[in-house]
């Protein structure tokens, strides 16, 4: 992701350019895509064909913000929905946790290692239906 104010790269966390101190996604100068500067009153990233409407958009075989969200509601406490997304880390996470609370389930420790994986699935699938988490894990936005 690039500032549209100076062209320079943002984390797309960030609320502000660091180079430049503009809010991101604010400015006309730049594609957010590609960083390349774009002519006044474009409509399309002459470099990358990127609109530049002001809304980002998902790219052509984007992940389904709808079967993340759902496989992390139904299937979270197994990982299964950051696995889709690219997360492997957190998936490989919730995937042991859950695991280990069910080998351990005969003391009172598995059934709350179980539980806290799938309120820990839970809340995500709902921040992923709710748009707070809105890209995969390469940093690609999430298709509607």
């Amino acid at each position: 992701m690039y500032c549209k104010n100076c062209g320079n790269p943002v984390d797309p966390n960030a609320a502000v350019c660091t180079q430049c101190g503009v809010p991101v996604g604010q400015g006309t100068n730049f594609c957010a895509n590609c960083g390349q500067q774009t002519p006044p009153g474009s409509v399309v990233c002459m470099s990358c064909g990127y609109s530049l409407s002001g809304q980002s958009r998902a790219l052509p075989g984007a992940k389904s913000k709808m079967a993340a969200g759902l496989l992390g509601i139904f299937l979270g406490a197994w990982g299964v929905h950051n696995f889709y997304l690219g997360y492997t880390g957190k998936g490989i996470a919730q995937l042991c946790l859950t695991i280990l609370g069910l080998l351990t389930s005969c003391i009172y420790i598995g059934v709350f290692l179980c539980l806290g994986a799938s309120i820990w699935g839970l809340i995500e699938g709902i921040m992923i239906l709710s748009g707070s988490i809105n890209t995969d894990a390469q940093g690609n936005m999430l298709a509607d």
